[in-house]
């Protein structure tokens, strides 16, 4: 019989890392029961009976948050042996309030002190473990999870039976007076419990209120000892026990730590005066996202995306499928079939790998020396100018991996109204599947030009600032932005392992929706470019495709897309966006990719085909992210709202973007340059003139 160890910790704490090395590579991962939050198990190395419980992330155990509910839930009511609470060495306050927090539940714990390394080397303070487990009454194993040290001496601890209770922590004694008149009222609930529910009520916390059975003169008696407890400390209940916890942490951090300079600057600190700065951090920012692109897209990971695209999905591989086709004297059909709808659109999408695991590679690097943290904060900064909420920019991260789990990730705003907002603008950032058409469109249109790739970036932010300018003026979304409060871990050089698991767990999702859903979105585009109603062989240009998406082509005309190609493209996007490429190749015929490229450059405009990427970058995503959205809505109106604001402002921008292009090359037309016109009316509009929300909103709230 196996039993959990339950694994806790503030973020950036470097929880995942000591994850990771305690269970390997060899990890389940799902969503809680209920709820849309990720949930990672994984069996111990040393004693494959031994399961660990990766709870997710969260600075306590208040009812806020998704996180916070399943992490709390999980402590209280699930079968567990002990909790493996994962403090940072380097931010001991901070990190012992959770740590309280949990000792308040009751559990058998075990601290893990974890980036001692790092303690070590800022040489302005010194912890004594022994006299920091003697002050909590748990045991303390000071470890550095990036680096294996004593790694081995927690595994040890984590398999000896740890029978040892602990006593509760014990704060100010009003509080502790308060408490005991609480737990006197809660005789009819196991006494192992009393004390949790007890600070919970004196909390005021809405779910254990909710919860608990008590009598009417039980309600009363408990709300006049906080009230009492509240006249007397002139604070509300909830704050009163913020305050006593800290109060404790403090006598916990005056009996086991020495600081010698208090007020020395860390190396840490110094980086930040620098990266964090007021006026340089967005300059910073913007030349270290160029960078990532220009690695990208420009020159290490186009090496090997040339070489798979001309040599290996242009050549070889077509060459020798042609070559055993004909050996096999296979019908004409079916040879198209293989050589230009399948190696040619699947091949035209895996031939991008090279690109995105280099795209992956440099933000897991950015992300595990900790500027990312920092890019938060900065965004933060910027956001609230505009009245948006920092906690935003979180999901928009994770979104430039991918939008599913970017969507999922706004669960941790409390705001409703920020939610909301957030889920319908977090798509518009560049995910990994975007980046092969970001990739297609700035080697064919702009080769050589290193501004292209990241300016999809840049856009995605502004299309977000600017629609939380003009969304927060409705009264849908109107209101204060949710506070955000972050911990900036000190930099440290990435780890790689972390990083090489990161690529390739990514890389590999990508080459398997290429094998499967793209492999079959291919096949059916195939089928579609290539006969027509009669289910004749034809061209293209007589196909049921043609048919089907010339009647809609006119509505891109504007955007200088108006074929029956573009438009096959951007539909066959909403499977997913890699699509976008595939359908290009098979609806122009196939061959190579300079091929391919050339065909491009015929058919479109230089600034036709940067409008083509814009479009695609801000529209409705893919099926998989709407369904995200409508689950995390709750509500399909919301849902088409969304939907229809991402296709609305792409619309606009992609439209003013060709047709300044078309203006600057003398080609634009009376009717062309009077939609951008309008186009951008409307946006100045929406972002400088204050107006009430429309009513018909306002019923979905």
């Amino acid at each position: 019989m196996s039993e959990a160890i339950a694994l806790v910790g503030n973020p950036n704490s470097g929880k995942t890392t000591l994850f990771n090395a305690l269970t390997g590579a060899k990890q389940a991962i799902g969503n809680w029961p209920g709820v849309t939050v990720e949930r990672k198990a994984g069996k111990l190395r040393q004693d494959k009976t031994v399961v660990i419980q990766d709870l997710p992330g969260t600075y306590s155990l208040s009812p806020y948050t998704s996180e916070e509910i399943v992490t709390r839930n999980f402590l209280l009511d699930g079968e567990l042996s002990q909790v493996l609470n994962v403090v940072d060495a380097t931010n001991l306050e901070r990190n012992l309030y959770l740590t309280l927090q949990v000792m308040e539940t009751g559990r058998p714990l075990l601290v893990a002190l974890n980036m001692m390394d790092v303690l070590k080397k800022q040489h302005h303070r010194q912890i004594n473990l022994d006299k920091l487990s003697y002050a909590l009454g748990v045991p303390v194993v000071g470890i550095s999870a990036m680096n294996g040290t004593n790694v081995p001496e927690l595994v040890d601890h984590l398999l000896t039976p740890n029978a040892k209770a602990y006593a509760y922590p014990e704060y100010d004694p009003r509080v502790e007076s308060a408490l005991s008149l609480i737990q006197d009222q809660l005789i009819a609930y196991p006494q192992e419990k009393r004390r949790w529910y007890a600070i919970k009520l004196f909390e005021q916390d809405e779910q254990v209120v909710k919860s608990i059975d008590l009598t009417d003169k039980q309600q009363d008696d408990i709300k006049q000892t906080i009230a009492t407890a509240e006249k007397l400390f002139g604070d509300t209940s909830d704050a009163i026990m913020v305050n006593a916890r800290y109060d404790f942490i403090a006598r916990v951090i005056a009996m086991s730590v020495i600081d010698d300079n208090d007020f020395s600057e860390s190396w840490s600190d110094k980086i930040d005066r620098v990266v964090t700065n007021r006026w340089l951090a967005l300059p910073i920012f913007a030349v270290v996202m160029w960078a990532v692109y220009y690695l990208s897209i420009q020159t290490i990971g186009t090496i090997g995306s040339d070489w798979l695209n001309d040599t290996v999905f242009g050549s070889w591989l077509p060459h020798l499928a042609t070559h055993w086709l004909n050996q096999w004297q296979v019908a004409s059909w079916l040879q198209s079939l293989i050589v230009n709808g399948i190696i040619g659109g699947v091949g035209s999408i895996l031939g991008f790998l090279p690109q995105i695991m280099m795209l992956f590679l440099c933000l897991g690097m950015l992300e595990d020396c900790g500027y990312m943290a920092r890019i938060a904060f900065v965004m933060d900064r910027l956001f609230h100018k505009f009245n948006l909420s920092g906690k935003a920019f979180i999901p928009m991260l994770i979104a430039t991996g991918c939008g599913v789990p970017g969507i999922m990730a706004t669960r941790t705003i409390e705001s409703k109204q920020d939610r909301r907002m957030s889920i319908m603008l977090t798509t518009f950032m560049p995910c990994s599947a975007k980046l092969t058409v970001i990739a297609l469109i700035a080697g064919t249109f702009f080769p050589g030009q290193s501004w292209v790739a990241p300016s999809a970036y840049f856009i995605g932010i502004l299309a977000v600032i600017g629609s939380g300018i003009f969304l927060k003026k409705t009264r849908l979304f109107a209101g204060p932005p949710s506070p955000f409060v972050m911990e900036l871990p000190a930099y440290h050089l990435p780890k790689f392992s972390n990083i090489a698991r990161s690529v390739y767990s990514r890389s590999r999702a990508f080459v398997y929706k290429a094998g499967t859903l793209i492999f079959a979105s291919c096949v059916l585009l195939w089928f579609l470019a290539n006969f027509n109603w009669q289910l004749e062989m034809v061209s293209q240009n007589q196909s049921i495709l043609r048919d089907v998406c010339g009647a809609i082509a006119p509505i891109f005309a504007p955007l200088g897309i108006g074929d029956w190609r573009a438009t096959a493209a951007i539909f066959s996007g909403l499977i997913a966006k890699e699509n976008c490429v595939g359908t290009f190749k098979i609806a122009f015929g196939g061959g190579t990719m300079a091929h391919f490229q050339q065909q491009l450059q015929l058919a479109y405009a230089p600034m036709a085909g940067y409008a083509f990427l814009v479009f695609n970058l801000l529209c409705a995503p893919c099926f998989a992210s709407i369904g995200t959205m409508y689950k995390e809505f709750g509500d399909t109106r919301w849902t088409w709202y969304a939907v229809g604001y991402q296709c609305g402002v792409a619309y606009l921008i992609a439209t003013i973007v060709n047709q300044i292009g078309a203006l600057v090359a003398g080609t634009t037309t009376i009717w062309g340059l009077a939609l951008a016109s309008a186009a951008l009316l409307l946006i100045l509009f929406g972002l400088f003139v204050k107006r009430p929300a429309a009513s018909h909103l306002q019923k979905a709230v």
